[in-house]
């Protein structure tokens, strides 16, 4: 890693999972560092599986697991850190009512619960862990994904049926269409917002494209603060197409699906992974039609070709931020 940079850097990474944890992983690296002295984590909220839909099935809250695994993400590497990370990511098992439940989750509804402030309880868990940066909700409203999808019905391909559920989009054995938000115009979290119009980085993916990143580009008031920001937007594509929200998608089909949502977003740089790049020079004329830059680095795990590699990925925004 470089020096540390004279001027302050805040950061922001959008997104939810399995793609937002690697993203913060990473940014976390910059941030010990001093490269990045300000992260934010911004997340999806409209899971309704495993153990986070049926916490919010039954006591009506945002789903918490997204948000749990990115306080995970932002743990220090060091004994508590390591530790705390362990437990809040740790799954019941046994046969009874508490089997699939995770700690962190519980964790979380119980001190939203106790303070009746979603924002104001993930600091204290964030606190608790000693995470690196902060912990906000895209919206403070709970929803549903839908989405159109076409060619459920064999006998009539053409046909598009609506699919409702993060879980049941994400696993669609059809061609989506498009997604909604239900409700339509959820609330966002002003917090977030604010700390979008606030940042110098904001980071957009890699993750399940329809079910975790383009929801950010739903919610009206975020959508407003992306297009708005001063903030340097950058784009971190998926390694390979996901069977059920992409399949056969190009990185070139993930950029026009992010345009689709929202036409007026300024993106600052595009990175992806060299060897999931079948086309650089396709990909490489979409971004600059789009007024950005793009940035091939090798990103992937060895031997995984569907996980980046926590620390190959802070080099590489390490790179971008650090540029002139």
């Amino acid at each position: 890693m470089t020096m540390a940079r004279d001027t302050a850097q805040a950061a922001v990474a959008l997104g939810g999972g399995h793609g937002l944890f690697a993203t913060l992983s990473a940014l976390r690296r910059l941030e010990a560092d001093l490269t990045i002295d300000s992260l934010t984590a911004v997340v999806t909220v409209a899971d309704n599986g495993g153990s986070s839909g049926r916490l919010r099935g039954e006591f009506g809250v945002l789903p918490p697991g997204d948000l749990r695994m990115a306080l995970a993400a932002l743990c220090r590497d060091d004994d508590w850190g390591r530790t705390w990370a362990d437990v809040v990511q740790h799954r019941f098992a046994g046969e009874g009512d508490m089997r699939g439940h995770v700690i962190g989750n519980l964790l979380i509804v119980g001190l939203w619960e106790l303070m009746g402030d979603h924002v104001r309880a993930l600091d204290w868990v964030g606190r608790l862990l000693g995470a690196q940066g902060r912990v906000l909700p895209m919206a403070i409203t709970p929803m549903d994904i839908t989405a159109e999808v076409r060619g459920l019905d064999a006998e009539r391909p053409e046909l598009t049926s609506t699919v409702r559920g993060q879980v049941e989009v994400a696993t669609t054995e059809g061609d989506i269409v498009s997604v909604a938000l239900d409700p339509p115009s959820p609330a966002a979290c002003p917090e977030s917002v604010e700390a979008i119009m606030a940042a110098d980085w904001v980071f957009l993916g890699p993750g399940s494209w329809y079910t975790s990143v383009i929801p950010h580009l739903m919610v009206p008031r975020l959508r407003e603060a992306l297009v708005a920001t001063s903030a340097r937007l950058v784009v971190v594509l998926n390694l390979e197409p996901q069977e059920g929200e992409t399949p056969g998608f190009g990185p070139e089909d993930l950029l026009a699906a992010l345009f689709e949502h929202a036409p007026d977003l300024k993106i600052h740089t595009v990175l992806a992974d060299r060897a999931s790049v079948g086309h650089p020079d396709v990909l490489e004329r979409v971004v600059s039609d789009a007024g950005a830059e793009l940035v091939l680095a090798d990103v992937a795990e060895d031997g995984a070709s569907d996980r980046h590699d926590h620390a190959r990925l802070a080099a590489a925004f390490e790179a971008i931020v650090s540029r002139p």
